[in-house]
C-alpha cells in the first residue's frame, strides 16, 4: 500500500475544501472504507490523500410522516436495524440485509455503495424501485438529482468536482420486495437481482434489475405490463419478457446470459408476490 495523507474534516465545509485543495485526480473519499481498503491494499488505488468523512454530521435517519432521509455516512447496520424500515418499506431492508456480512454492514454506508455504483450493487436497484433522490453537496452549494441520473456505469456517477453526498432521500413508504440468485446467501454477489415497489400516492409499480454491466436499471415496460395492485399470473409473465427483452443481459466471469435470463421470472414472480402481501 502506498503511503498517502488522511484527513478527517470535522464539517462539511472543511470536507469539500480537503477535495478542492488535493492533488488533481490524487484523492479519494472514505466512507465506511469497506471497498477503498481492499483497492488501498491491492494497489488498484494510489491517492495522495484521502478524505475521511467520519467525523461529518451525517450519521441519520430522520422519518417525515412516510418520506425517509438517510444520512450518506449512516452505517448500513443501523438502517437495518431501524424499527420502521421493515414494516414501511420492506424492500429497502431486504437489499440492506443482502449487503455483506453483519461486521462489514458496521461500516458500510449508504453513501459509499451509491458512490461505487457497482453493477451488482443491492442498494441501486431497490433505491430506483422507490424513485429515491441523491443529495448532493458541493462548492456551489446544494442539489437534487433522482438515483436513475446519479448512476451512470460501473464507478462512474454524476458527481462533479469536489461534491459529496449528504443524504438519500425516499420520497414515500411502498410495499416492495427484493429478490436474488446468488451462489452463498452472503459474501458473494448477485448474478440477477430483481426489486418491485408499488407507488400507493401514483398507484403504478416500479421495477428494477441489476447483477450485470453496465449498471442496475429500471424497466419501464415490465411496469407498465404489471399494471393493477394486484396483476395476474398472465401480467407477471408479460412483465417477465418485457424485462428479458428490453434490459441488456449479458453474460460475464460469474453467469452465462441464459441463465439470467430464466432467473428473471422466478425472481420477479416472488418479488411481485412478496410486495402484494406487504414485502414479507
Amino acid at each position: 500500500m502506498a503511503d498517502f495523507e488522511l484527513v478527517a474534516p470535522a464539517t462539511p465545509e472543511e470536507a469539500i475544501a480537503s477535495l478542492r485543495t488535493g492533488p488533481p485526480g490524487a484523492v479519494a473519499v472514505l466512507g465506511g472504507g469497506t471497498d477503498l481498503l481492499f483497492d488501498l491494499e491491492e494497489g488498484r488505488s494510489a491517492p495522495e490523500r484521502v478524505v475521511s468523512l467520519r467525523r461529518l454530521p451525517w450519521r441519520t435517519l430522520e422519518w417525515n410522516g412516510n418520506a425517509l432521509t438517510i444520512g450518506s455516512t449512516l452505517p448500513l447496520r443501523t438502517l437495518e436495524n431501524d424499527p420502521l424500515l421493515r414494516a414501511r418499506i420492506p424492500g429497502l431492508h431486504s437489499a440492506v440485509r443482502a449487503v455483506g456480512s453483519v461486521a462489514l454492514r458496521q461500516r458500510a454506508t449508504l453513501g459509499g455503495n451509491l458512490g461505487r455504483s457497482a453493477p451488482a450493487s443491492d442498494l441501486v436497484p431497490m433505491l430506483l424501485a422507490l424513485d429515491a433522490e441523491v443529495l448532493l453537496l458541493g462548492p456551489a452549494g446544494e442539489r437534487r438529482l433522482t438515483v436513475d441520473g446519479f448512476v451512470q456505469g460501473s464507478r462512474r456517477t454524476a458527481l462533479g468536482p469536489a461534491e459529496l453526498i449528504r443524504a438519500v432521500r425516499i420520497p414515500e413508504a411502498r410495499p416492495s420486495a427484493y429478490h436474488w440468485q446468488r451462489v452463498r446467501p452472503f459474501h458473494d454477489i448477485s448474478h440477477m437481482a430483481v426489486a418491485v415497489a408499488f407507488s400507493p400516492s401514483a398507484r403504478a409499480w416500479r421495477v428494477a434489475v441489476a447483477g450485470f454491466p453496465p449498471r442496475p436499471l429500471r424497466v419501464p415496460e415490465a411496469e407498465a405490463a404489471l399494471g393493477s395492485a394486484r396483476p395476474d399470473a398472465d401480467a407477471v409473465h408479460r412483465a417477465a419478457e418485457e424485462i428479458a427483452r428490453r434490459a441488456p443481459i449479458v453474460a460475464d466471469h460469474r453467469a452465462s446470459e441464459e441463465y439470467r435470463r430464466q432467473l428473471v421470472r422466478p425472481l420477479l414472480e416472488r418479488a411481485v408476490d412478496a410486495t402484494v402481501r406487504g414485502g414479507r
